[in-house]
């Protein structure tokens, strides 16, 4: 008899064992997807691992089903896995979860998946129609608004005749109703009019309409050559290399340089990117010079799509390069040469919820390992981890100091707004000298990005009599509001509620929203420039993928001029044409409760500031701040990312933070506060007696209750040189011994390592 250890899709670390009936003993391979039983009527698709003889001492019950003929998983990945589990003490189930497509762990054949788009009625598709469907909808001013909105992202109202100039757009109806804003109800008044018709279309298939043969590679310049040829250098002797760039000094030619050189070596290659935004414009890149080499994966995509690249890269031709976000690293690779993380500073590479939380970067670079294959980290603000391991000679290093075709990194002009708001010379979010800049680079037909790190309105309402401030009923947070959908949210939960028209406290009417939001820049601006042809750029306004494409594209192509957006505009995106960058309020990055927080606010205005000024002349960038004297901000003024990391290192070491130390953080939950508060001191003292003066904690975090889950932090500085392997069998048995306590039977316990 055949015995067969399997990992369930549960959040469980061990294997189970099932035995292997004789009519399906030579089906079942070491990867391979088998259905089996689990209790008295449950069934899960479950991936073996290892095929053996030994009867164990347990009753077994036998497998249900094979699956697949082949492997699903291959062998590097699952020691990936096994790493991932290790060292962020995650379990097997929770990683196959996380790693493979729904499509490919559920039992029902997956479909697929379909968005819902509106389309002109052909009875409307002449210019004198649309005149008279317009005046037909005077007395329906909603679906007036709406049918206006639709027609301009469409195109349709280029119509002259019968023939639009520009080519009509297809038009998701989310994507409509998210534009306008409008309700379901006013779309489908248009539809019952035989104005618009409705109807389904597949979605993702991203490379049906790629080209098949790839193109040229452009020349280097001699400073891109000589950074190449550097790195082909280093990857002699380090299996890691950071690149370290300016903003526009043409990284992305290098990786492209190197991503055909794998290739001509018949080489995979993985591109990392942070954001899904950012595949957009490197898509179209990589698409011109790969055609059909060049494979998408990222959450944004359906999960037959998913489902259907993860079988081509085991198939007998899979794709010679991936590009995608975080989770692109849990592919299948038959032959991997490459992996390039590109933005590897940035935050978004760390999964937070659900389990594992897992740095992509850091995964990406054992998954090299496992492959024999090398690394590239690029960025222009290195991590100050990345930056000390090349500086201590653990990566390579290689700097690209200057811009491409010798365009001057852009002017920043600090301005101080406290001083500004002290002489009632400001008032508002918009300072003189931001008005007169924006103000002429629309004169000049350029364009202009406004960097705003708070979307919504106003981050919380005030009543102006009590000091009454609204907040989310499940989360220890205040709400915020949006004017677009008259609603206050919650960031954390999602939860909604309706905007009070009187304070519930003192029963005034005088509630004002208090502080800027993307919502409320950009009244603002539609006041100041009502010729500016404004898009905002924020997770409200970017929740489908139509809508990524058709903002970065609209913006590329200039049918807008001017771009108000939080951190996702600072990440890396290329636009030819802006001249101007306005940073509103450097100071709500500056003053986060966290050690980081300079850190992360030097990426992230260094990089906003990037975009400006990146073809022609030089860019100029206006930082509004209340405190222009802060060493960081003359550092992000004079580009000097080496006097930020020197500065900032001191300080690091000083108060053991990483790079010198390595972090965890463990967090408690539940739903009772006196519940966590008691067990987290049980917990601390039971870790203190380990790790002694290492364990800080535990505390009430930032954000101390979300979703009705009552939390504690505890925080876990280690030094260099410890035994890593013995610190995570110390904190899992101490998990796992609270978790036998009958008084915490409902207490989450988890691990955070390497937070961010």
């Amino acid at each position: 008899m055949k015995y067969v250890d399997v990992i369930l899709p549960l959040p469980l670390n061990s294997l189970f064992t099932y035995s292997i009936p004789e009519t399906l003993e030579f089906s079942v391979v070491s990867g391979s997807r088998v259905l089996v039983p689990l209790g008295r009527s449950k069934k899960y698709i479950a991936i073996a691992i290892s095929i053996h003889e030994n009867k164990p001492a347990f009753k077994v019950r036998p497998i249900l089903d094979v699956l697949d003929k082949a492997p699903v998983l291959y062998e590097q990945q699952y020691k990936m896995w096994q790493w991932i589990s290790r060292y962020y003490m995650a379990t097997l189930g929770d990683i196959y979860v996380a790693a493979l497509p729904a499509g490919l762990k559920s039992m029902d054949k997956y479909k697929p998946k379909t968005e819902t788009y509106i389309g002109l009625m052909q009875s409307y598709q002449q210019e004198e129609s649309l005149h008279v469907a317009l005046r037909t909808l005077q007395r329906a001013p909603k679906q007036q608004k709406a049918f206006i909105e639709y027609l301009a992202l469409s195109h349709w109202d280029t119509l002259e005749g019968s023939s639009p100039r520009l080519a009509i757009q297809q038009i998701a109806r989310d994507e409509l109703m998210n534009s306008v804003p409008c309700t379901l109800a006013t779309v489908k008044a248009l539809i019952d009019r035989g104005m618009l018709r409705q109807y389904e279309r597949e979605v993702g298939r991203l490379n049906h309409d790629v080209m098949a043969i790839s193109g040229a590679v452009k020349p280097l310049s001699a400073v891109q050559e000589e950074a190449y040829q550097s790195i082909l250098l280093q990857f002699q002797e380090k299996n890691v290399v950071l690149l370290h760039g300016v903003t526009s000094s043409g990284k992305t030619e290098v990786y492209i340089h190197l991503i055909q050189k794998a290739i001509t070596e018949h080489k995979q290659v993985l591109y990392l990117l942070p954001e899904i935004a950012l595949t957009v414009q490197i898509m179209e890149r990589l698409k011109k010079v790969f055609g059909d080499r060049l494979g998408i994966y990222h959450s944004k995509y359906s999960d037959s799509e998913r489902v259907e690249i993860w079988k081509k890269q085991l198939s007998s031709h899979p794709y010679d390069v991936i590009l995608g976000a975080r989770s692109a690293v849990f592919l299948p690779f038959q032959c991997l040469g490459l992996v390039v993380v590109d933005e590897e500073h940035e935050t978004s590479f760390k999964q937070q919820d659900p389990a594992p939380r897992y740095h992509a970067r850091s995964v990406a670079i054992v998954l090299a390992r496992l492959y024999d294959a090398k690394v590239l980290l690029g960025t222009a603000t290195p991590s100050m981890e990345s930056y000390y391991n090349a500086q201590t000679g653990k990566y390579g290093l290689v700097s690209l100091n200057s811009r491409y075709q010798g365009i001057q990194l852009p002017q920043i002009q600090v301005v101080d707004v406290k001083d500004l708001r002290r002489r009632k010379m400001m008032n508002g979010p918009f300072s003189s000298q931001l008005l007169v800049a924006v103000r002429k680079a629309l004169q000049e037909n350029q364009q202009v990005i406004l960097f705003q790190n708070r979307r919504g309105y106003a981050p919380m309402i005030e009543c102006k009599e009590c000091g009454w401030v609204p907040k989310c009923t499940n989360c220890d947070v205040s709400l915020t509001y949006h004017k677009n959908l008259n609603l206050l949210t919650c960031h954390y939960c999602g939860a909604a509620f309706t905007v009070p028209t009187t304070c519930p406290n003192c029963g005034s009417t005088d509630l004002k929203g208090m502080g800027y939001g993307t919502e409320k820049i950009e009244d603002y601006i539609r006041e100041e420039f009502p010729e500016a042809r404004i898009a905002r750029m924020d997770l409200d306004t970017t929740r489908t993928r139509n809508a990524y494409e058709r903002l970065i594209d609209d913006f590329s192509a200039g049918r807008t001029n001017l771009l108000i957006g939080t951190q996702m505009i600072s990440k890396g995106l290329d636009f030819d044409r802006v001249s101007v960058v306005g940073i509103l309020d450097a100071d709500s990055m500056l003053n986060y409760p966290d050690f980081r927080a300079y850190e992360h606010a030097f990426m992230m205005m260094s990089q906003v500031s990037g975009r400006a000024g990146r073809k022609g002349k030089q860019g100029l960038v206006i930082l509004q701040t209340k405190n222009p004297d802060l060493p960081v901000i003359h550092e992000i003024v004079n580009h000097d990312y080496f006097a930020f990391f020197q500065n900032l290192l001191s300080e690091r070491n000083m108060f053991h933070y990483p790079p010198y130390y390595h972090l965890i953080y463990i967090f408690l939950k539940h739903k009772n506060d006196d519940v966590v508060q008691g067990a987290s001191m049980q917990f601390g003292e039971k870790l203190k007696q380990w790790f002694g003066d290492r364990i800080l904690g535990p505390d009430k975090p930032a954000i101390a209750r979300v979703k009705n889950m009552n939390i504690r932090k505890i925080v876990l500085k280690l030094e260099k040189g410890i035994n890593q392997k013995k610190v995570r069998e110390y904190l899992l048995f101490a998990q796992k011994q609270m978790s036998k306590d009958p008084r915490y039977g409902a207490l989450q316990i988890y691990f955070d390592v390497d937070p961010l």
